[in-house]
């Protein structure tokens, strides 16, 4: 009976993960379709100031608030580390710039970056959002 029971909740936890990584996917995927869509331009690098901030959209993807303007941030992988305390510190090749390519964020490479809208901010902000699911 035990066995059974224990069968069960293993199988419900792989269910759960089996779901939330579906969900990372289409997010990620919604997000490169917008790219596709608004044929949004690549910038090779970002000014900063010491007051940034980002926000977590995916895994892969931050949107980055940089002085005036916001950013879409692409990794190179998954970044994991996003939230982890301790901090994991930024390899910069300068203090005040964040390059495409060469720099990281939490310890994770930035692959491209892609400066954005005020509308298009707001339409990231949302993605993966289902109609109504926001009251």
């Amino acid at each position: 009976m035990k066995t059974h029971i224990i069968l069960l909740m293993l199988a419900a936890l792989a269910a759960c993960a089996t779901q939330e990584e579906a969900i990372t996917q289409d997010t990620e995927q919604a997000i490169r379709d917008f790219i596709s869509v608004r044929a949004l331009a690549e910038t090779d690098q970002v000014r900063t100031a010491n007051d940034d901030s980002w926000t977590e959209i995916d895994k892969k993807f931050v949107l980055y608030e940089a002085r005036n303007a916001v950013f879409l941030f692409e990794f190179t992988r998954r970044c994991n580390e996003l939230n982890e305390i301790p901090v994991v510190p930024d390899a910069r090749h300068s203090g005040n710039t964040v390059r495409a390519r060469f720099d990281t964020l939490r310890g994770c490479r930035i692959a491209r970056i892609f400066p954005l809208t005020e509308g298009e901010v707001a339409e990231l902000a949302n993605i993966g959002a289902s109609p109504g699911s926001r009251n």
